[in-house]
């Protein structure tokens, strides 16, 4: 199955790559390495803000993660043109916007994991970082980047 009949059975519509709100670009790749920079949580097109252990559930989180590797996906096709081209899944990092005594950023980030885990497969299993921290640009509740090897 390609990714994108995958992508289909799971009705997921690729996103256009979002204009950066700062001095940096939505992308680069380096040999075969891409690097997509931060990508904030959104719902219906704004930051999704909050503040997890605050004013969020972590199932809550979970569903803005997924939303983001919704928007990561739409960027990486933008970068390579073909996602079928896309041989592993590097890294993700993602940043929880949370409470000192929160300690569930790891399950937050499962909500972007398991998508990608879903979409690409054994291809889609990667290494990964969650941290927890004092604020994200526009009071967004999760801020995840991703990594990814072509063909």
């Amino acid at each position: 199955m390609t990714i994108y009949a995958k992508l289909a059975e799971l009705n997921i519509t690729l996103p256009p790559v979002s204009v950066p709100a700062a001095a940096y670009v939505p992308f680069v790749q380096s040999g075969n390495l891409v690097f997509l920079s931060g990508h904030i949580a959104k719902q219906e097109g704004k930051p999704w803000v909050g503040q997890l252990g605050k004013t969020m559930s972590t199932e809550e989180g979970k569903a803005a993660a997924r939303a983001i590797a919704v928007d990561l996906l739409g960027t990486l096709h933008a970068a390579v043109g073909d996602l079928n081209r896309v041989t592993r899944i590097v890294k993700l990092m993602s940043l929880v916007n949370s409470t000192g005594d929160f300690t569930e950023q790891h399950l937050v980030t499962n909500g972007a994991s398991e998508l990608i885990g879903q979409v690409f497969g054994a291809k889609g299993a990667h290494a990964r970082s969650a941290f927890g921290v004092a604020q994200i640009p526009l009071g967004a509740c999760v801020e995840i980047e991703l990594i990814a090897e072509l063909a």
